[in-house]
């Protein structure tokens, strides 16, 4: 059986899960993740950050108070549910309503996103959360 070097060469590169997180690439959110029942690291991207969790003062004034923990909480709630729902999945696909930033819009709006489970850099299990367009 050939190898993947045999097939594809020797490796020009890799962009491991430490440098995704170090570049802010990836978001770290163990702490939260092991409070709600995750047992193993899980991250977010920086669109699922960007698009779901942040929220700042100025958000507040112009739509409707929220804070960043609450809502990142839901982010990682619905996809522990979702994981609950499918065990043993290596890629899911879970919603959840939130209010999008960037306007004056109050009303809560269905997002899907994907919780996706794989190596991380030393083989072990790690969780991932992105939108369904990134890989």
């Amino acid at each position: 059986m050939n190898t993947m070097n045999e097939i594809f060469g020797e490796v020009i590169y890799t962009y491991t899960r430490k440098q995704a997180i170090e570049d802010g690439q990836l978001i770290c959110v163990d702490e939260v993740a092991r409070e709600v029942g995750f047992r193993i690291p899980v991250a977010v991207t920086r669109a699922v950050w960007a698009d779901c969790v942040e929220w700042g003062e100025a958000d507040n004034c112009r739509q409707t108070y929220q804070d960043e923990a609450g809502r990142l909480w839901d982010v990682l709630w619905m996809a522990m549910n979702a994981a609950r729902r499918g065990a043993g999945a290596q890629r899911l696909v879970f919603q959840l309503y939130r209010v999008p930033r960037g306007g004056h819009g109050v009303r809560p709006r269905l997002v899907k996103l994907v919780a996706q489970i794989g190596p991380g850099d030393d083989g072990d299990p790690v969780i991932t959360i992105l939108l369904p367009d990134e890989d």
